[in-house]
């Protein structure tokens, strides 16, 4: 399950959609993206942003900061695209540095501009089972799953991760698309036991080439999200993809994969906030 057609297909919809709904509000959809300190990762995952936000005619904002910066100083700046009208979606790229609490950060984007879909607000409205702002990774894996023509409803999901960035949340999109949800993590006992559960098995562990041929039920559709670097120095996900390849049905790809679909999950989120701050429908 490949991600670059599948997330070019989307960011093209997304710019038809910006198109549109630009002549009728007379103004853009604008992105603000911030940045502390100089992360090669979090760089090349900002200009990729950049990038795809262009393509799509929506308008981007970028604030480099340094390090050094305080967290007064970020607060004061998240204040002032909180109040911007030309801004409809706004995004911390994290990590932060250590003297900045993230937590702090995240709850003072306005929920309604939080297009990553950490906020509070947006994390209990997505609990409940409500319309939010949804986590661009989360949304974008099933939307993959879903292009893919990938049975959901009634498939049992392992999901081996519980960060508040993917592994919770993906979790309750997949309980609201209807699969027997199980959530699983380093210290889950017999891990590959309990993996070879899964109908869908979704990966979010942090750990190069953790889930081998042993954690996958022959047939499964196997979802890496992990993106690491080996000992060579070579972008390698949470899956040893040529031993699990063989076994599952379908598995995304590192790179090549999921990643790709979060920043297309990202412009769309941004539309959705245009509109609902714009009253426009989509």
């Amino acid at each position: 399950m490949r991600g670059k057609e599948l997330a070019a297909r989307l960011r093209a919809k997304t710019g038809a959609t910006v198109e549109q709904l630009s002549q009728r509000a007379g103004k853009r959809p604008g992105l603000a993206v911030i940045q502390v300190g100089e992360d090669p990762g979090s760089t090349l995952y900002v200009n990729n942003k950049k990038k795809a936000c262009e393509e799509a005619g929506i308008r981007s904002y970028g604030y480099h900061l340094p390090d050094s910066v305080s967290q007064l100083e970020l607060l004061a700046l998240i204040d002032q695209l909180n109040q911007d009208s030309k801004v409809h979606g706004i995004l911390c790229q994290l990590p932060l540095p250590d003297h900045i609490d993230e937590f702090t950060i995240i709850c003072a984007i306005k929920p309604e501009k939080d297009v990553d879909g950490f906020h509070p607000v947006n994390v209990g409205l997505l609990s409940l089972g409500r319309d939010c702002l949804l986590p661009c990774t989360p949304a974008g894996i099933i939307a993959m799953l879903k292009a893919y023509e990938q049975p959901i409803k009634g498939q049992r999901c392992v999901i081996v991760g519980r960060s508040n960035i993917v592994g919770k949340p993906i979790a309750q999109l997949m309980l609201r698309e209807h699969a027997t949800v199980t959530l699983a993590h380093s210290r889950t006992r017999d891990l590959p036991a309990v993996c070879r559960e899964a109908d869908i098995l979704i990966v979010a562990i942090g750990k190069p080439q953790m889930i081998t041929a042993e954690h996958v039920k022959p047939g499964a559709v196997v979802v890496d999200v992990g993106i690491n670097r080996n000992e060579q120095g070579k972008v390698v996900g949470d899956v040893d993809f040529n031993s699990v390849e063989p076994v599952a049905s379908a598995l995304t790809p590192v790179p090549g994969g999921v990643g790709l679909m979060t920043v297309a999950m990202l412009l769309q989120n941004t539309v959705d906030a245009f509109c609902r701050i714009e009253g426009l429908t989509p």
